[in-house]
């Protein structure tokens, strides 16, 4: 099935400074929220402590439900989730205790005493201890930033055939991550570190397809990430899920289009690189819109109808399509001609020297 033509030339290539500004605004925005909310709206998987999700046959307020369960949960913080008709609230407390049943009870007979006997449902209560978070909170980190790292090796190997040089560099940025954790550096700054240092050396091991495939991946991560901070939506484990999902999605759609450039490349090799990468981004396009079009209906569709359960976990994979569709287009196969243009920069110099 063909949408559209495949000798439609839409000058995709002459709006990637515009493109980049975009970007680089939606990117902002998410870290100006980060800091301006003190970081994201972590759920009890990665804060820990006790989370509590309620339901009301009639509408309440957040101070009603405090008042209610004053004398058993201190220092909690409400928060309406789903639609307003549907009168659910998350509650999230520090407080721990051993029995998860009992508290479900406890909460259960004192919302009863305020709002009514049968108005009140508590659907889910679940506790986590705050070194159990700690450790989560690494794992997604590390996981996130492995995938981005193993990433860069497979394409290194697929389109520029050096799986040598992109062994050694894992290699190396596997044993030093390592033994900075274990002299107990932090997670966040050693992770972003490593991946200002993979690259680096991406750089100057000469790989353009890993450079621009791991940098349109960290944009896809960042703009998710960041649409968390702005709604200040709960980021759990299963937004995460979403999220390594995401970072697959986007790179099966980046494959793609490379592949064709690598042909286009070998067919034509006198005809200019912008040309080349435009001609090949329309030639997929209509598979790119198929693709990425079906998944986003289907997204959709959990988004609006499948309650409060997946939603955040939706949500994610919403903006996520919406990024990485994006980034195919207009970063990663942008960064290809950046990287050709200061490789020509640097050999020009020494050109005119000889």
């Amino acid at each position: 099935m063909e949408l559209i033509r495949q000798d439609l030339n839409i000058n995709f290539v002459g709006f990637r400074y515009k493109a980049f500004v975009l970007s680089w605004i939606f990117i902002l925005l998410g870290l100006g929220a980060l800091l301006w909310r003190g970081g994201l709206n972590l759920g009890v998987d990665f804060a820990g402590g006790t989370l509590i999700q309620v339901q009301f046959k009639n509408p309440t307020t957040p101070d009603q439900i405090r008042e209610a369960l004053k004398g058993i949960i201190a220092q909690s913080t409400v928060q309406q989730i789903g639609a307003e008709r549907e009168n659910e609230y998350l509650l999230r407390t520090e407080a721990m205790t051993s029995e998860v049943q009992s508290l479900s009870q406890v909460v259960q007979e004192s919302l009863e005493k305020s709002f009514g006997e049968g108005q009140v449902v508590v659907r889910r209560v679940e506790m986590v201890g705050p070194k159990v978070g700690h450790d989560l909170r690494q794992k997604a980190l590390f996981a996130i930033y492995y995938s981005l790292l193993l990433i860069s090796i497979y394409i290194s190997g697929r389109f520029e055939f050096k799986w040598g040089s992109s062994g050694v560099m894992v290699a190396v940025l596997v044993i030093g991550v390592y033994l900075l954790e274990a002299l107990g550096m932090p997670a966040l700054y050693l992770i972003v570190g490593a991946l200002l240092v993979t690259l680096v050396l991406c750089w100057f091991l000469n790989l353009p397809y890993a450079i621009g495939a791991v940098l349109s991946l960290v944009h896809d991560v960042l703009i998710t990430v960041g649409a968390f901070a702005i709604t200040n939506k709960e980021f759990s484990l299963e937004v995460l899920a979403a999220v390594l999902t995401l970072v697959g999605f986007s790179l099966n759609d980046t494959i793609v289009i490379y592949d064709r450039i690598r042909e286009n490349l070998k067919k034509s090799r006198k005809v200019d690189l912008k040309e080349v990468i435009n001609t090949s981004v329309n030639q997929t396009l209509s598979r790119t819109i198929l693709t990425s079009g079906t998944v986003f209906v289907v997204t959709a569709c959990l988004f609006f109808l499948g309650g409060t359960v997946i939603h955040d976990f939706s949500f994610a994979l919403l903006v996520g399509l919406v990024a990485g569709t994006y980034s195919t287009v207009y970063v990663a196969s942008p960064l290809l001609i950046i990287f050709e243009e200061f490789k020509k920069k640097k050999l020009a110099p020494k050109s005119a020297g000889a």
